[in-house]
């Protein structure tokens, strides 16, 4: 390291940043990972203030008053609110850059694989505006399997899965380059949105985002359960109109969410169907490592595993994964360089 990345090292707070449809993590160089929040970000209606971003935004999801919106700028992994973003980008850059700094910091950002030129534009351009000197962009499958510890530079077959919120994202990685990659917008988010849809179909009740996901993660499953559970879920019946209290057992959840899981598993077997023989046969013996946090859903690796025939294993912490991979990247300036998408979508 020469002697200007030593002082710029000490006078910068540069960062790694997991920009997530539904949580955003940022890693400081030199200090780990020191925030995660959700992007969300709560605004007033006409004149476009700012309450809240993150974990108090989040709160406000399905209670606002009218004169009050609770937005996720980010939707299926890309931009969907280029203003709101950078105001949500702003918030947490500044929220961690807390010292009197020289320099503005050099970001890393994970992005999808299937990003397009003008999504990657605007990625850079929000950090840019929220107080970035220079950004950086690697593909999220890329940062989690630097994340994880897979050895990305060999030249054997690595392969990862990273159910994230908007997007699952499936890649083989051989020689610090994906080899075959697989996007699909379906992860999370879809999978609450399948849970709010089976109640109102099959029980007329209507509940909102955070219960569809605190029932995922209290009794959701990808693979029968050695004991199965139940949960009570109160909603609004769409019948009388009322409040309503129901008990839902977790093979109902299992079959709400078995569209979204489905869609998971196409995409690994596509991907396995088009890797490479050579770089097939080594998985054989690395097996698939699962990352993000839709991996946290009980059974899907044991499903993925008796589907595929392969050895399935969950990362030690799926949720900080990408973003660990991001601040590696960050400190590695030569694998930087290597993997960043950098030459395509210009500096």
């Amino acid at each position: 390291m020469s002697v200007f990345e030593t002082l710029r090292g000490f006078f910068t707070n540069d960062m790694g940043i997991d920009l997530g449809t539904a949580n955003t993590l940022v890693y400081l160089r030199g200090r780990g990972i020191v925030l995660s929040e959700p992007s969300v970000v709560a605004i007033r209606k006409g004149t476009n203030k700012v309450m809240q971003v993150g974990s108090e935004a989040k709160r406000m999801l399905g209670r606002t008053p009218g004169s009050i919106v609770a937005v996720r700028p980010m939707q299926d992994g890309v931009i969907a609110d280029f203003e709101t973003t950078e105001i949500m980008l702003r918030h947490f850059i500044s929220k961690v850059n807390n010292r009197a700094n020289v320099a503005r910091p050099h970001v890393v950002i994970s992005v999808p694989s299937g990003i397009t030129q003008v999504e990657k534009r605007a990625v850079k351009d929000s950090a840019k505006k929220a107080g970035a000197a220079r950004v950086f962009l690697i593909e999220e499958p890329m940062a989690a399997a630097i994340g994880v510890g897979l050895p990305i530079t060999d030249p054997g077959g690595n392969m990862v899965v990273d159910i994230g919120g908007g997007t699952t994202e499936v890649a083989v990685i051989s020689l610090a380059g994906i080899v075959y990659c697989r996007s699909c917008r379906v992860a999370g988010n879809e999978m609450d949105q399948s849970v709010m849809q089976y109640l109102k179909r099959t029980y007329n009740l209507m509940v909102g985002e955070r219960t569809a996901e605190e029932i995922k993660i209290g009794i959701g499953s990808a693979y029968p359960m050695k004991e199965e559970k139940t949960i009570e879920v109160r909603g609004r019946d769409l019948v009388s109109g009322l409040p309503k209290t129901l008990t839902i057992s977790s093979e109902e959840i299992r079959e709400a969410l078995s569209e979204p899981v489905s869609a998971i598993l196409d995409a690994v077997k596509i991907t396995l169907e088009r890797t490479p023989p050579e770089l097939a046969a080594d998985l054989v013996d690395r097996g698939i490592v699962l990352a993000g946090g839709g991996s946290l859903l009980r059974g899907i690796d044991k499903l993925i595993s008796i589907e595929t025939g392969l050895p399935v294993i969950v990362a030690d912490d799926p949720l900080t994964a990408v973003v660990v991979g991001t601040g590696k990247a960050l400190e590695e300036k030569k694998m930087l360089e290597e993997i960043s998408l950098n030459d395509q979508a210009g500096d």
